[in-house]
């Protein structure tokens, strides 16, 4: 007997919802309980990762919490930790437990569960509307001069496995330390956030896109590629459990963030940033003389402050910017700070994860770098 990816049998896509309401979307689970709920359809299992994609386990928690409050509560921070690896062919359970309901401030706690076993867990703080009152204190980082994303048209008959999209801007910095290294992309969700969905929505779908390369900031700092080769990309993929996960779509897309990555760093050499083959093997082997290869990367935590939840949309561009403060004892820091595209400084995030060299007895394995997400 063949194992359910999901608890209920998926029902259809609603064409009436933006692609990343249909990941998102969460069935109750009443004969559990009154706050338990399970993932609706399949989650994404990342090319070279451990695990589900843990964008998916974040927002879905969210979505998860913010049905237990009332509707003039937001949420304004997250803490979450990455337990487990979670498995992309066993149904999530999400348990949500209603630890505070106060005038101000309501406090829930999700705790994300495969066989029992808790995968994922965290804590969430909401805030009421307008309860900080009419005097308040007031200042944000403002948001960086960057070239504005260009818009492009789809390509008929192409479908996009990716609910969201993201434009590079670039690395600023870039000859310096990796500690003073910004790299900025705009992000925003495919197709149109519905009305029904609703702030929350936007708020979970801006979740999901936190969680997008970014351990890996840890790894591009420093100028060493996620992946050896396209060749170690390639046997990523072949490893993958679910079949649907090696669309042509994502294929292309990972090969191209290769190229990119490692394009730029050529850039550093030639002005016209022309793609050298003969350069770029000497990158690769650069790296692995030098041991810079990546052995393991893993998540370990995930925070969200939500500074301003009403003041954007999702599915419009919003400003990524990443750096990493430190790094060392096997783990890194990351920082990242997202602006709406009129400047508003919607969110700031904190990630901590593992992230190991290969060692010298290992310098010659051929096996891909491990990450819970890219």
């Amino acid at each position: 007997m063949a194992k359910r990816v999901t608890l209920f049998e998926p029902p259809p896509l609603d064409a009436s919802k933006a692609p990343i309401e249909n990941v998102l979307e969460l069935t109750p689970v009443l004969d559990i309980g009154p706050d338990v709920f399970t993932n609706t359809r399949p989650l994404w299992h990342p090319p070279g990762a451990r695990g589900i994609y843990g964008g998916a386990a974040i927002a879905q928690s969210l979505s998860a919490a913010q049905r237990t409050v009332p509707s003039d509560f937001t949420v304004h921070s997250m803490h979450c930790y990455f337990v487990l690896a979670g498995d992309s062919e066993i149904p999530i359970v999400y348990h949500v437990e209603r630890v505070r309901d106060g005038r101000s401030f309501a406090t829930r706690t999700v705790q994300a569960r495969q066989r029992g076993r808790p995968i994922f867990t965290t804590t969430l703080s909401f805030s009421r509307e307008d309860s900080g009152g009419k005097k308040k204190l007031e200042h944000a980082a403002r948001m960086p001069t960057v070239p504005p994303p260009q818009e492009t048209p789809p390509t008929p008959g192409r479908e996009h496995r990716s609910p969201f999209e993201s434009q590079k801007v670039g690395i600023v910095n870039g000859s310096s330390h990796p500690e003073d290294k910004r790299i900025r992309q705009w992000i925003r969700a495919r197709g149109r956030i519905s009305a029904a969905g609703g702030h929350q929505a936007h708020l979970s779908a801006l979740a999901y896109m936190t969680d997008s390369y970014f351990i890996g900031t840890v790894s591009r700092v420093h100028d060493i590629p996620r992946f050896a080769s396209p060749a170690a990309l390639q046997r990523a993929l072949q490893s993958l459990k679910n079949p649907s996960d090696l669309d042509s779509d994502t294929i292309a897309r990972y090969l191209k963030d290769l190229a990119e990555e490692q394009q730029a760093e050529l850039r550093k050499s030639r002005q016209d940033g022309t793609l050298d083959a003969t350069k770029l093997s000497s990158i690769i082997k650069h790296h692995r003389r030098d041991n810079r290869e990546i052995g393991m990367m893993v998540s370990l935590d995930h925070t969200i402050y939500f500074h301003n939840p009403r003041a954007f949309r999702a599915d419009e561009w919003m400003l990524s910017e990443m750096e990493s403060p430190w790094a060392g004892e096997g783990r890194g820091l990351v920082m990242q700070k997202l602006w709406s595209r009129d400047g508003v400084l919607i969110a700031t995030c904190v990630q901590e994860g593992v992230v190991r060299l290969k060692q010298d007895e290992d310098s010659n394995n051929n096996k891909p770098a491990r990450e819970t997400k890219l």
